[in-house]
């Protein structure tokens, strides 16, 4: 049994909250370029606040713990594992809601290697409880800006769980899915489910352009974001995303499985 102390002593050593591999220095550019509206940063929400840095620095000690000092510039970041724990508890609070309702629900994520398997369980149980996990737009081409350029990437679903790739990713051996920010895919899905006459998903789970893509639209939406990821956490203040959890979001997939099962646990969804 996952119990609050057990699961902080884990989130700790495995370093998805305490000390973790995120740096100071990539967190305030992160807050440097969501300050000037770069979409880079932004990920799919169209703030209502000014958050100039001051702002979101204040934001995200308050949500992550890290320190709001401005003059603290260099080193790693950190995270209060209490405040990742307490967002656990809301993320499973929301998560058992729907399944009661069994509510139709839709998972993607921008971070497959590490995450994949967070999302998978958690559409495993949402199924078994009767939740309709949706999977449209299946195949679709979605064209996305990256650092090399325009780039078409293809929707696809693992295990119920959205996804993009790029066209060359199809090679066995390959990468689960690209890393993507962009809010562009869960736009095209949700405009396919919408075109096909529903249904519509009542709760979108994921990460970066997934959440705040979702959320923007006026979906209920959640998920893991890491401190380097403010556009969530704005999302969260301003009443567009439900609940963000805190936490390094690029560790080894298996440091999550503690994670899922404390979340299916208190969702009582444990198989």
């Amino acid at each position: 049994m996952w119990t609050p102390a057990r699961l902080r002593a884990h989130l700790v050593a495995a370093r998805l909250a305490g000390v973790v591999a995120t740096s100071r220095e990539q967190s305030l550019r992160s807050y440097r370029l969501f300050a000037a509206r770069d979409p880079r940063a932004l990920i799919g929400i169209d703030p209502e606040g000014p958050w100039g840095m001051r702002d979101l620095l204040g934001l995200m000690a308050e949500k992550c713990g890290v320190s709001a000092d401005p003059r603290h510039t260099s080193g790693p970041d950190v995270i209060d594992p209490e405040r990742t724990i307490a967002a656990l508890d809301a993320f499973a609070g929301r998560i058992r809601e729907v399944a009661r309702r069994g509510a139709p629900v839709l998972l993607g994520t921008g971070h497959p290697r590490p995450l994949l398997g967070f999302y998978a369980a958690l559409a495993d149980a949402l199924s078994a409880a009767g939740c309709e996990v949706l999977t449209p737009a299946q195949g679709r081409c979605v064209d996305i800006l990256t650092r090399f350029g325009l780039r078409t990437h293809r929707l696809d679903y693992v295990r119920g769980v959205a996804l993009v790739r790029e066209p060359a990713s199809g090679r066995p051996g390959c990468e689960p899915g690209a890393h993507s920010h962009s809010p562009l895919p869960v736009r095209v899905v949700l405009e396919a489910a919408a075109e096909a006459g529903g249904p519509l998903p009542e709760l979108v789970v994921g990460d970066h352009g997934w959440v705040c893509g979702a959320g923007q639209l006026g979906f209920e939406a959640m998920g893991p974001a890491d401190t380097d990821d403010p556009a969530l956490f704005v999302g969260e203040a301003e009443g567009r995303v439900s609940v963000v959890v805190p936490v390094d979001d690029a560790v080894r997939s298996s440091y999550y499985v503690p994670l899922i099962r404390y979340v299916l646990n208190r969702a009582c969804l444990s198989q």
